[in-house]
């Protein structure tokens, strides 16, 4: 039988899951954007605020990623 510890270990660790998908989105979002950029210069100004937007976007779910592992740990 497994003990509340680790059960509490092994559910944070795999709410961090969502860490490593909003890694791979922030770097695919400013790819993207600097192929943009590269593509059309004078483009810049537009698609800054949209690749802003959307890294901010993609962070928010690491934060809640983060938010609920430590909601395992400590509240449960």
């Amino acid at each position: 039988m497994i003990d509340l510890h680790s059960a509490k270990v092994i559910g944070a660790g795999l709410a961090l899951i969502g860490m490593a998908g909003s890694g791979v989105g922030i770097g695919s979002i400013f790819a993207a954007y600097v192929s943009a950029v590269g593509r059309n210069p004078a483009s810049a100004r537009q698609v800054q605020g949209i690749a802003f937007l959307g890294f901010a976007l993609t962070e928010a779910i690491a934060l809640f990623a983060i938010g609920l592992a430590l909601f395992i740990i400590y509240a449960a």
